[in-house]
């Protein structure tokens, strides 16, 4: 059945009366660096019984398509053409072919034909992306069926060729494939005839024999190793259809892993990977412990949590488990050896990463130790910011040194008194004269008035007391945390502050993956002293910082504005109230 989606579609057509060449002129589409923005997009998805390939046809393409449109299409554009019967027949045998493995066209058919939007697109992962109803370029979609009697070892596409040079495509098209619901390849350019083997016991490993269009993750087990200042991180993804030679998970002649079964099937994967990742610290085995485990939805650019829970294909669900050992300092050496193997994955992708980026690298079953090594000259050392001390500690100060001053300016008007005017006298000459100055100057301090704490007294406090709370949670340790944020926060507030602060600092949809803050940069600070003790200011911030994580570098910016109050206590400045008033990611 053919649906021409007849609104958008004249809509296409009026569009098309003015800009489509005659038929025999070849048309040549802008060729854009990413596949994904091609004229033509084309998604082929094969199962066990039938192949479907959905198309978005550009109007510079449309030439190349000719046979597949509708007689009114046609006929609107003024274009004598066959029958729609015989079209349709030399569409499939000579124009957009998909042959079996013995090398015979496969005979579809169209189940859907209509005008509409662009899918707007993930720039690297070609990705569908949310998109108003008014947003893309007109395209025509066309949906192609061909049955499967069998299951094929393996497919051919060839794309639309020009007549007077069969070397060359008539079309731009941007392809990826799909073989069970597994991605065979990225999105790439299909520019001439590709061959896919078909690996019906696992599609993971069905791929194109071009092997430049491989897929970027075509291992199907990775292992990340994170070298941090105050912890050492291992991250491993891999598939429980993977694990199921060495562990009995359940999965043997199951297409799905329901949801009731899935933590079970994680207790289990955790436990078993746990003895088969060893890690050794400055030349000491340790022993780190299980933070997550999650599954994953992997893509080019990122791998997120699978959140709310779904049942997954059982070939496609992969796991991500992640162990740490916490540290107190930066090591000089951590080493990861890794234990599983098996024929059909030879080799596991691993990375070692520290500040300076990854190390990548292909573990072997003859050289399984991904080691890294302390190269960095100046490594940054998180350290706490120093908070200038309130008046009131000042003022204490001073005053004891006026009373030390007025002790020695009594005994020596008491040794000039029994000595005349002597050494002594002198003593207390001076004694006097140190005594007016102590005096004036505290009594200066103790006069200073709140405009004192303006500007530059507050924006250093501030600033300084925002930069130790984020500092705190580049430790691991819960406890640590606490006791390095009660430097600067006070009372009921550490619970609120650490609660708020971790959650701006975790990427949701990585499972909690924390940021590690790069930069704390102070905007704006609206100043409001109350007495020489106590101010309240409504600041601006923006937060920076990265996150390595299953491979990636996550980058985040956030801007927060919240109005603070800041007191001395027991001679420090502390945040004693806190009212977010807002907060946005920037990037």
């Amino acid at each position: 059945m053919i649906n021409c989606g007849a609104p958008v579609f004249v809509t296409i057509l009026a569009w098309l009366a003015l800009l489509i060449r005659p038929l025999d002129v070849c048309a040549d589409a802008t060729i854009f660096s990413q596949a994904m923005k091609a004229t033509t997009i084309t998604e082929v998805f094969i199962e066990e019984d039938h192949i479907r390939v959905d198309l978005e046809i550009g109007i510079n393409d449309l030439p190349a398509f000719q046979n597949l449109l509708p007689d009114e299409f046609l006929k609107q554009l003024k274009i004598e053409a066959k029958p729609l019967e015989q079209r349709m027949t030399d569409f499939f045998m000579k124009d957009f072919v998909i042959r079996g493995e013995n090398g015979d066209p496969l005979l579809g058919h169209v189940i859907e034909i209509k005008g509409q939007r662009r899918v707007k697109r993930d720039e690297i992962t070609g990705e569908p992306l949310p998109a108003g109803v008014d947003e893309g370029e007109a395209v025509v979609f066309a949906r192609l069926v061909y049955p499967l009697k069998t299951m094929p070892k393996s497919l051919s596409m060839q794309p639309p060729q020009r007549k007077e040079d069969k070397r060359f495509t008539s079309a731009t098209i941007g392809f990826v494939a799909y073989h069970r619901g597994l991605p065979i390849n990225d999105f790439r350019f299909l520019s001439q005839e590709e061959t896919i083997d078909l690996d019906w016991e696992d599609p993971w490993f069905s791929r194109f024999r071009n092997k430049n269009l491989w897929r970027q993750y075509n291992e199907s087990i990775n292992t990340f190793l994170y070298i941090e200042p105050f912890e050492v991180r291992v991250e491993i993804i891999i598939r429980p259809y993977d694990l199921q030679q060495w562990i009995d998970l359940d999965l043997n002649g199951k297409t799905k892993i329901p949801v009731d079964a899935q933590e079970e099937l994680k207790h289990k994967v955790a436990s078993f990977l746990a003895p088969h990742a060893v890690i050794e610290v400055d030349g000491k085995k340790v022993s780190p412990k299980l933070d997550r485990i999650q599954f994953l939805r992997r893509t080019l650019r990122s791998s997120v949590v699978v959140d709310p829970p779904q049942a997954l294909d059982v070939y496609a669900a992969t796991l991500g488990v992640i162990y740490v050992h916490p540290r107190r300092e930066l090591p000089q050496q951590a080493k990861l050896t890794w234990k599983l193997f098996n024929t059909k994955f030879p080799q596991v992708r691993a990375a070692a990463t520290d500040e300076a980026g990854p190390m990548e690298y292909r573990l072997r079953p003859d050289d399984n130790e991904l080691v890294w090594n302390n190269f960095l000259k100046n490594p940054t050392i998180p350290t706490m910011a120093e908070v200038m001390l309130p008046p009131t500690s000042n003022m204490r100060w001073w005053i004891g040194v006026a009373w030390a001053a007025t002790v020695v300016w009594g005994i020596g008007i008491l040794r000039a008194t029994r000595s005349g005017f002597g050494k002594w006298g002198l003593i207390g000459r001076l004694s006097g004269v140190g005594l007016v100055l102590v005096l004036t100057i505290s009594i200066t301090i103790m006069g200073w008035n709140s405009s004192k704490l303006t500007t530059e007294m507050g924006e250093k406090v501030v600033g300084s007391l925002l930069r130790n709370i984020y500092r705190a949670f580049d430790y691991r340790e819960e406890e640590l945390i606490y006791d390095t944020l009660e430097n600067s926060v006070n009372g009921d507030l550490l619970t609120q502050i650490y609660l708020e602060t971790r959650r701006g600092l975790e990427l949701a949809s990585q499972g909690g993956a924390r940021v590690k803050v790069k930069e704390v940069e102070l905007g704006s600070v609206d100043f409001e002293p109350d007495g020489i003790d106590t101010f309240r200011a409504i600041c601006v911030w923006n937060v920076k910082g990265s996150v390595g994580h299953w491979g990636h570098i996550h980058q985040r910016i956030n801007q927060y504005q919240a109005e603070l109050t800041i007191k001395v206590v027991n001679g420090v400045w502390k945040i004693t109230e806190l009212v977010l008033l807002e907060e946005n990611r920037i990037s």
